[in-house]
């Protein structure tokens, strides 16, 4: 079986079927709604995450004014959203509200490294206290019916058993499946992500597990796929920088430069139609920087992408850098995704 074949091959999770293996992993501030539509609008996508949603604030969250607990509801069917939070009771709350909303399912992030999150005991710092782990699956999956993973890292310790040993009492917990970042917490992205790590978890557990991290060509993939026997790959960066990325993997096409000026602009109206206009250019620009990663001279065209106050300035900036597209590079340049 080829990589377009495996990555076009529908999967079970949690008792319901999405119909490829590429899925779009969670990122503040960049998987916002505006986004999300551009992304359903190019296709391939199988499976969609919300940003990062605060569990304690979730159960009376108004949707029409939360800036991140925000969707359509044509998409609600094909979307997770994930929960952050210390408290195996408050998180329970929040996905019980997630439930009655009508998603796809729920995520519980125990991978953010940043350290407000970490000081609040959520995120990667649950990792230090496996039994906090397992109990706020336990409480989670108590409370809803709806698929649940765990999108999680190795740990504070370079060691993969410990967190396959993790994964086994998630899953006994109640977990339908992983999202696996296998590189340590205190490393946010500065050394590459440790492949076998990947392969020690699926092999020990016996439900779905998605590679995550440094996949930004067909070749990284495919690497991922067989290196790890994974059953498929969240997207992070990759995506953002290129949204039109699942339909060129799962279709096996290469889609012209052009789409760099169409995507760019659509996502310009997307942003004001979703957002109020000071909003809607600072989530632009924030894109932008991931965007520009995929020029051979990202690091010169990226100020002149965030150059402007308002989108009228900012389309016409794209139209003068754009139109052509710029030389193209064949991996995104990281170090622009840490400016």
């Amino acid at each position: 079986m080829n990589i377009i074949e495996k990555l076009a091959k529908p999967i079970i999770l949690g008792g319901k079927i999405i119909p490829n293996r590429l899925i779009l992993a969670p990122m503040a501030g960049l998987t916002h709604i505006a986004f999300r539509a551009l992304l359903e609008e190019i296709g391939g996508c199988g499976l969609m995450y919300m940003e990062m949603c605060g569990a304690s604030a979730l159960p009376n969250e108004n949707r029409n004014h939360s800036p991140v607990f925000k969707w359509r509801d044509e998409e609600a069917p094909r979307l997770v959203c994930q929960i952050v939070g210390s408290e195996p009771g408050i998180m329970a709350n929040a996905a019980e509200r997630i439930e009655k909303e009508g998603f796809f399912g729920v995520d519980l992030n125990f991978g953010c490294s940043v350290a407000a999150i970490c000081k609040k005991n959520s995120g990667a710092d649950i990792l230090r206290d496996p039994d906090r782990a397992v109990a706020i699956v336990e409480a989670v999956r108590s409370s809803v019916s709806i698929p649940l993973s765990v999108k999680f890292r190795t740990g504070w310790e370079d060691d993969p058993e410990k967190a396959a040993l993790l994964g086994q009492g998630m899953e006994k917990a109640g977990a339908d499946f992983f999202i696996f970042h296998p590189r340590v917490a205190p490393d946010r992205r500065t050394r590459p992500p440790r492949m076998d790590h990947i392969r020690v978890l699926k092999e020990s557990v016996n439900i779905p597990v998605f590679g995550n991290g440094d996949v930004f060509t067909r070749q990284d993939c495919h690497k991922m796929f067989e290196t790890t026997g994974c059953d498929g790959i969240a997207l992070g960066r990759a995506a953002i920088a290129k949204p039109w990325i699942f339909k060129e993997w799962i279709n096996g096409i290469d889609l012209s430069p052009e789409i760099y000026l169409r995507v760019a602009m659509r996502l310009t109206y997307l942003l004001e139609e979703y957002n109020e206009p000071v909003r809607a250019v600072r989530l632009f620009k924030k894109w932008a920087v991931y965007f520009a990663a995929s020029f051979v001279y990202g690091h010169s065209i990226r100020p002149k992408l965030c150059r402007g106050e308002n989108m009228d300035e900012i389309r016409k900036n794209l139209m003068e850098i754009l139109d052509p597209a710029p030389e193209i590079s064949e991996r995104p340049s990281t170090h622009l995704f840490t400016v």
